[in-house]
């Protein structure tokens, strides 16, 4: 049996924001999510929530500990772990979010 989709709340369909974000859906599909831990993954969301055209961005580590509810000494081991998974770029204070890297088959 098919499900038929429809929207459920119409005065709250989800529309392009103004400010440019967007999650790639091979983070999903290509697995990526399951090789991260909810932590790395929650610092990937903020990074590309907040980030620029380009995926820059430059808060703070204590802004996204504070934003994150992350320990201020956690969050370079989680930024580093992003970095390794060749997601996340960073350079004292910017970060850049990187395209996602091709997945070989």
């Amino acid at each position: 049996m098919l499900t038929r989709k429809q929207v459920l709340c119409e005065e709250r369909v989800r529309r392009v924001p103004r400010q440019f974000s967007w999650v790639d859906h091979r983070l999903v599909r290509d697995g990526f999510c399951r090789r991260c831990q909810p932590e790395e993954l929650a610092l990937y969301l903020l990074l590309i929530t907040v980030g620029d055209a380009e995926g820059l961005s430059y808060y703070s580590d204590a802004s996204m500990g504070r934003l994150l509810n992350l320990p201020a000494p956690r969050l370079p081991e989680v930024r580093d772990r992003l970095c390794r998974a060749d997601l996340v770029a960073y350079r004292h204070p910017l970060y850049q979010v990187l395209e996602l890297p091709e997945v070989r088959s």
